[in-house]
């Protein structure tokens, strides 16, 4: 996997992404989710909002990357505090 020039930071990323996967299986399969509504427009379930915090996540990492000289960690950690907020009040 040279070819793809992966850094410990995407590393870390894409291992979280598919942590966070199987834990919201593993949830679902012990504790079916129930439609709600918070800040969203729309009722979301607990796979809806982890989505939308995974399609965020995207967003703020290239916006980190594409117009700031700030580390990708620093994307990491707002795209972590934006999935907990999302999660918890979403």
């Amino acid at each position: 996997m040279s070819w793809m020039v992966w850094t410990l930071p995407t590393a870390i990323f894409f291992s979280s992404i598919a942590a966070m996967l199987a834990g919201m299986t593993v949830w679902e399969i012990y504790s079916p989710t129930v439609e709600r509504k918070g800040f969203l427009p729309i009722s979301t379930t607990r796979g809806d909002r982890l989505f939308v915090s995974l399609l965020s996540a995207a967003f703020i990492h290239l916006g980190v990357v594409g117009f700031t000289s700030l580390s990708i960690l620093v994307a990491s950690a707002i795209s972590v505090l934006w999935l907990l907020v999302l999660m918890r009040w979403g």
